[in-house]
């Protein structure tokens, strides 16, 4: 079998999910996600000649034969790292399909039927009580048991310093500033936070993103004064650059610290696992590195004992393929689903729907990645300029 075309298809979801298919000369063709983000669809098309010609089963080969063909690009991290994993990611579909078997066979089998998947819930419809409480509600009814709430940027036009160059745009992380927060602020998120927790109950496990918002002293205030709503964990506290700063964090905070979805690779990931500077270790799997790279961080993380949940903004398409992999990872905890909003989210993909079912994806039994898309579907949510795998 040799492979003989690679081509994407840019959607317009919540996110831009660019799906990666790879076709052989045998007619067996694979399908993949890459994260989203500018260049990722030209990097993909540059590596179609790498590619090219080769035999789709030797995956991890083919994984290094990209990373050391794009290596004057930058194949460390970002958006080369992101076109290769979606690559990856259809090379797993086209060898599970040739061989009959589902992905999670061929990468160790799997120690779970189903994958634990918890909502984004982002923030309240509005910086209320009321409106966090009514979104908790919202998504703990539709049957999931852990969910995630946005505590950053909560009320920019409360908070922000007008004098900050971009404040009238948007505070916070996406306008560069990195501020301290007022006790007024951390006030107000915790009265948030409680009123969620309040309206979910102790059991449903309750997660917070800072989106690398905070210094050190700021983070570890917050977590201890969150720490007696009993959460899940508090993610990416500050900006993903400084190991030593987030471990002065971790080891100060009542809470647990998740982070990882900005570092790429087992290397990137690497000083974060042995210096046991995060408690829950976060790979974004079609970013990564793709499959087997998220297995071997996995495995890495779990020689320090150390959970894994795994960041997650894809298309079923994504969603499935990180599956299989969890499946397959021993500390695996739980997987992001950040789609809620996306109402035609089930309908890219043709057969048993919905994908998630009381907070849980069911594996399937089917070869490959076990799914197939939607194409009508697909092409009537293609981004502005794009095609559909031409």
């Amino acid at each position: 079998m040799k492979i003989t075309g690679v081509s994407t298809a840019a959607l317009r979801g919540n996110f831009e999910w660019i799906l990666v298919r790879v076709a052989t000369d045998e007619g067996v063709i694979g399908l993949g996600e890459c994260y989203w983000g500018a260049g990722v669809e030209t990097v993909v098309r540059r590596l179609a000649p790498v590619v090219m010609g080769e035999d789709p089963h030797n995956v991890d080969w083919l994984y290094q034969k990209m990373v050391r063909g794009m290596s004057g690009a930058g194949s460390t991290g970002g958006t080369v790292v992101a076109a290769i994993s979606g690559i990856e990611l259809a090379l797993w579909d086209i060898k599970g399909q040739a061989l009959g078997t589902p992905i999670y066979n061929l990468l160790g089998g799997r120690y779970r039927e189903g994958i634990r998947v918890y909502a984004d819930c982002g923030h309240g419809r509005e910086a209320t009580p009321a409106a966090w409480a009514e979104r908790a509600r919202n998504a703990v009814d539709l049957g999931f048991t852990a969910i995630k709430f946005d505590i950053d940027n909560i009320a920019p036009e409360r908070f922000a310093d007008p004098h900050h160059v971009g404040a009238g745009r948007r505070a916070g992380w996406l306008s560069g500033q990195q501020r301290p927060l007022s006790n007024a602020e951390i006030d107000l998120i915790v009265s948030l936070v409680g009123a969620v927790r309040e309206v979910i109950g102790p059991h449903i496990d309750l997660a917070l993103d800072c989106h690398w918002n905070y210094n050190t002293r700021d983070a570890i205030q917050l977590a201890r004064e969150l720490a007696p709503l009993r959460l899940m964990w508090l993610e990416d506290p500050t900006p993903p650059d400084n190991v030593e700063a987030l471990k002065r964090v971790t080891d100060a905070s009542p809470v647990p610290i998740c982070t990882g979805e900005n570092h790429y690779t087992r290397h990137g990931l690497r000083p974060l696992i042995t210096t046991q500077a995060v408690d829950v270790v976060q790979p974004d799997i079609p970013k990564v590195g793709g499959l087997l790279e998220a297995k071997k961080i996995a495995d890495l993380a779990d020689i320090y004992y150390l959970p894994v949940a795994a960041h997650n903004v894809c298309s079923p398409v994504g969603t499935l393929a990180a599956c299989h992999v969890c499946a397959g990872m021993r500390n695996f905890a739980v997987l992001e689903f950040h789609a809620q909003d996306v109402d035609w989210w089930d309908d890219l993909v043709l057969g048993d729907r919905p994908l998630i079912r009381d907070g849980y994806v069911t594996l399937p039994d089917a070869p490959g990645l076990g799914l197939t898309l939607n194409e009508d579907v697909a092409r009537a949510h293609l981004a502005d300029g794009a095609t559909l795998f031409e």
